[in-house]
């Protein structure tokens, strides 16, 4: 009973500023515009002040650990190989480059750090994990996307200068590389600085949870069901059941293995669904699959934390 508390106690406060969010829109206080900025601004200013502020003000080689981010690499690349495999199941070509991305693309920075904040007070090990995922995420989506785009477009110099522009200008790589930045050269931080960061990283998860909240669309988790169905089982509960048993006998433990868990099962990351239009794709499976991982994420993730927690890793 003490390991099912723990868990929803981890989960249940999570889901439930996204169903407050789903609550707003429904009474007319959010509509879709609001929901897309305020999601715009969690992802341009308190995500990246919130990674900054837990990295900067804790000693680097605490932090580091090379083990961990190169597991979160590998483990990528093999869930990205995977899911390649299983989108040639579908005799729907035009839908195998939003099928494999939504399959292996997590909501890492959002979630990853709610949840880890939400169990241990800090992000802890969540920019970590975004170091090792996020960059390969963004490149092979695009990779993805052009090669199976039912335009048939062209990986050309324009479209990998684009991406590589746009890794190094996310805002949260940025934030990540500050606050390891400030962590190595010990710069020291006076208190009113200290408490203006602390104020703007702490509405990081409560907007951006509400936000995701609000851009829930019911009707569209039913549009394509086989295939959204199969990316949704390969994302909550196939790539955990692969990766979670190595990475415990590696020995991560705590902080590190909800990253993990957070990394290989949490929900779909709507920039999928952005992306996909973006570069001509019709996107009804990747909002599908967004819509269906959001959803059922809350049931996944509490049994795998309570799996976690019986069996004395957490």
């Amino acid at each position: 009973m003490d390991n099912l508390v723990f868990s929803l106690n981890a989960t249940v406060p999570v889901f439930l500023l996204m169903l407050l969010g789903l609550f707003l829109k429904y009474i007319g206080w959010i509509d879709d515009d609001f929901a897309a900025k305020m999601n715009r601004f969690v992802f341009l200013v308190p995500l990246p002040v919130l990674v900054f502020n837990d990295l900067a003000t804790v000693d680097f080689r605490q932090v580091w650990d090379v083990r961990f981010v190169l597991f979160c690499l590998l483990a990528t690349v093999v869930s990205i190989a995977i899911s390649t495999a299983v989108s040639f199941l579908w005799r729907d070509r035009s839908i195998q480059g939003e099928f494999i991305q939504s399959s292996y693309r997590s909501s890492a920075a959002l979630l990853g750090i709610a949840f880890i904040q939400n169990i241990y007070g800090t992000a802890g090990m969540a920019p970590l994990m975004i170091i090792g995922s996020v960059p390969l995420y963004n490149v092979m989506a695009v990779a993805m996307l052009s090669t199976f785009s039912p335009e048939r477009g062209k990986l050309n110099g324009t479209v990998w200068r684009q991406t590589l522009r746009g890794i190094i200008t996310n805002p949260i790589i940025i934030g990540i590389a500050a606050g390891l930045m400030w962590s190595v050269l010990k710069i020291p931080m006076p208190h009113v600085m200290e408490k203006t960061v602390s104020n703007v990283a702490g509405m990081a998860t409560p907007m951006g949870l509400i936000a995701m909240g609000a851009s829930f669309d019911i009707k569209k988790a039913f549009a394509k069901v086989k295939p959204s169905l199969t990316a949704a089982a390969l994302k909550l509960i196939g790539f955990c059941s692969l990766f979670l048993p190595v990475a415990i006998q590696m020995g991560f433990r705590e902080e590190k293995l909800v990253a993990i868990l957070v990394m290989l099962g949490s929900a779909t990351t709507v920039s999928c669904f952005v992306m996909a239009k973006n570069m001509g794709h019709e996107g009804v499976l990747s909002s599908s699959v967004i819509m269906l991982t959001t959803f059922l994420s809350a049931f996944t993730l509490t049994g795998w934390l309570y799996i976690l927690k019986s069996l004395g890793m957490l």
